[in-house]
């Protein structure tokens, strides 16, 4: 059997997953980081992406988050802390193309440079969502 660890991932909304976890995969800011059980203790962010656990009965499972922060506490515990989280199954794909729209429209505009950050995070979290759902070919860039 493999070594696992307590994974909790909490969106606004509320908790997504509180379980036994034998592997962590997230979207950091150099690409794709693991967390497995005995990880270093360490503080990070978490990007726009998917992320992917395997629970203790050995299920894959995946979901599309948005950024946020991730803790590997000393106990071996990991704590994922986001704005959102979902299941791509749970995902709107018209929502999420309505967003994307929106998102391109604002970034065409002359914007301050907070304005401009906020709308290219609203529309890389659009393409994770269609991508998430697999509706990858309905977006336009």
């Amino acid at each position: 059997m493999a070594s696992l660890f307590n994974l909790k991932i909490i969106a606004c909304d509320g908790i997504f997953y509180d379980g036994k976890c034998e592997i962590l995969v997230f979207p950091g800011a150099d690409g794709e980081v693991a967390v497995l059980n005995h990880h270093e203790v360490f503080t990070g962010i978490v990007e726009i992406g998917t992320i992917r656990f395997k629970t203790e009965d050995g299920e894959m499972r995946q979901a599309i988050i948005s950024d946020g922060l991730i803790s590997v506490e000393q106990d071996g515990s990991v704590e994922v802390v986001a704005y959102s989280c979902e299941r791509p199954e749970d995902i709107d794909t018209f929502r999420a193309q309505e967003a994307l729209e929106r998102a391109q429209e604002q970034l065409q505009q002359k914007q301050s440079r907070i304005d401009y950050q906020i709308s290219t995070n609203n529309m890389a979290r659009a393409m994770a969502r269609l991508k998430g759902a697999g509706a990858k070919n309905m977006y336009k860039i």
